[in-house]
């Protein structure tokens, strides 16, 4: 089956080398995939860091917070850095890594493995010492966190976008029950496929889509915006994002979410009190007040450990996807929340 990372043809590959993950694995040509957009200015001062969510690409992340009239972050303006996470596919991932570390058997991968591969990325191969911004929507809020909380000299501002510094109980078991019933389809034979498990990623599909939108939307008939008839066909809306992706890949990408906490590596020790307070950047948290995954009461608390922050909820009933900004308004909202920040 064709793979969607076949239509995305213009990025650069960053070679890593030996790449110890936090699992102590070290995975042999390791590759992390990027895309810039502008060009930096003479000082150095004009770059952006957008990460990207987990249903796509850096052309994914591109569509939700740069194309487009009139947005906030502009390639005429900024130098935007779009780095792709490993499992998606284009950075080292299970579809794309030889033996012995193919498919199933690709390492364990956290937030802090990605942030830690981008911000060599930044330093190494771009020669950027300082990020004018680090934003991103779902999984690239919780990249955006990492990134102020890992390093707070070179992150001058930070906006994470219906995310949080660390995955919930709750958030957690959703993300549980996608694994569980892709797992389930009995083609997947634990993650040694050799046929692609259609059933089990129509499952996870209906199951995200149910919980990507809020009650709300759906009590409004929201998936009408969408040129849909019924809330019977908000299973195809997703399976546009997630069909046809490799399954272990997509596995890699919703662990790396679950177990995501800024401070669950050496420079924390666990203590998210201390991690959140090591966030030195001016920050606007962006909660969508629906949101079924990331609750605001989260971003609340995680405000107020935070000593440069504020919290701002987007009045929104599409929950989740009030990031995607598929709503004018609500990308209206996220976009002059940065402009306050950059200008």
């Amino acid at each position: 089956m064709p793979h969607y990372r076949d239509a995305v043809t213009n990025y650069d590959l960053l070679k890593l080398g030996d790449f110890e993950f936090q699992c102590r694995v070290v995975l042999p040509d390791t590759k992390l995939a990027y895309r810039t957009y502008g060009k930096l200015n003479p000082e150095g001062s004009n770059a952006i860091l957008i990460a990207v969510p987990v249903n796509g690409t850096h052309q994914d992340a591109a569509s939700i917070h740069i194309e487009g009239e009139n947005r906030a972050i502009s390639p005429e303006k900024h130098f935007v850095i779009i780095p792709d996470m490993f499992g998606d596919g284009l950075s080292s991932s299970p579809s794309n890594t030889p033996s012995p570390f193919d498919g199933v058997d690709f390492p364990s991968v956290t937030i802090y493995d990605n942030v830690r591969a981008q911000h060599r990325l930044v330093t190494e191969e771009l020669g950027i010492t300082k990020l004018k911004l680090v934003t991103g929507f779902s999984m690239g809020g919780l990249q955006s966190f990492h990134w102020a909380a890992m390093y707070p000299d070179m992150v001058e501002n930070v906006v994470p976008i219906c995310g949080s510094a660390k995955c919930s109980g709750h958030n957690w078991l959703f993300l549980e029950s996608l694994s569980a019933a892709l797992e389930a389809d009995s083609v997947f034979e634990g993650g040694r496929y050799t046929e692609y498990p259609e059933a089990g990623m129509n499952a996870f599909c209906a199951i995200y889509a149910a919980w990507a939108f809020s009650q709300e939307f759906f009590r409004q008939e929201g998936f009408k915006n969408l040129g849909l008839e019924s809330h019977k066909e908000m299973g195809s809306v997703l399976t546009q994002f997630f069909v046809p992706q490799d399954p272990n890949d997509l596995l890699v990408r919703t662990r790396a979410w679950q177990n995501a906490d800024i401070s669950d590596n050496p420079k924390y020790n666990g203590n998210l009190k201390a991690a959140l307070a090591g966030i030195t950047a001016r920050a606007i948290v962006m909660p969508s007040a629906t949101d079924q995954y990331f609750w605001s009461d989260d971003n609340k608390d995680e405000v107020g450990g935070m000593p440069n922050a504020e919290f701002r909820e987007i009045p929104s009933i599409w929950g989740h996807a009030a990031g995607l900004g598929m709503d004018t308004a609500d990308r209206q909202f996220v976009d002059d929340a940065i402009r306050e920040l950059i200008g």
